[in-house]
């Protein structure tokens, strides 16, 4: 599981992952946070997900990274956005408007570069990720970030059924990940309708992660 994986996937167009709406927890569940009107987003492994389209429409500006230039042109494509883009480190930035998307290794991703963040929405990043690289991931997103709350949507499935991506990441793993920094809340659940890409059946959870120090 590396780049190259997920670069091939978004040359070859074999894109499933990407939905057609909006996320059904993000809409009814984002106003958990408590964020004012222009409050900053952070969006890992962000695609040309229809979930930046819906934080924008509601007034909140959003900042992603994304490993695929593709998706990315993609994604300013959708919005009608003509975006200004500038070379960050090793890292491209498309911007414009309240959107700004890094085209790059989130590892390479700084909080400098972030700037000030409200609160993280994580749709898909921590379940695209093999076990090994999960906790690496779960640090450097509460480090440059400096700790925000987290919108976290998760699956749960037997894992030996299925190889992933998408991976299961069931609750114990969770409070492994993040439980020095944050209290947790799981606000929904769903049993995915006719299982995980019909392979085996699997749950959709969605977490309210708030900061032990804020």
């Amino acid at each position: 599981m590396d780049a190259l994986f997920w670069q091939k996937k978004w040359e070859q167009n074999q894109i499933g992952f990407h939905e057609p709406k909006p996320h059904s927890f993000l809409v009814r569940h984002f106003a958990s946070l408590g964020l004012t009107e222009g409050a900053c987003v952070f969006v890992p492994l962000c695609g040309k997900s229809l979930d930046i389209h819906w934080l924008l429409e509601q007034g909140f500006a959003v900042v992603g990274v994304e490993l695929s230039r593709i998706a990315v042109e993609s994604l300013f494509q959708d919005l009608g956005y003509a975006p200004c883009m500038t070379e960050q480190n090793e890292a491209l930035l498309f911007e414009a408007g309240n959107l700004k998307v890094y085209v790059g290794n989130i590892f390479g991703l700084t909080e400098k570069a972030l700037g000030n963040i409200s609160a993280v929405y994580d749709r898909a990043a921590l379940i695209a990720l093999p076990e090994a690289m999960r906790h690496a991931y779960a640090d450097h997103v509460i480090s440059i970030t400096q700790n925000a709350p987290q919108l976290l949507i998760t699956l749960e499935y037997e894992q030996a059924l299925r190889k992933g991506p998408p991976f299961s990441v069931d609750a114990e793993e969770v409070r492994q990940l993040y439980g020095a920094f944050y209290t947790f809340e799981i606000l929904d659940r769903e049993v995915i309708e006719g299982g995980l890409k019909g392979v085996c059946p699997a749950e959709e959870l969605v977490w309210h992660l708030t900061p032990l120090s804020k």
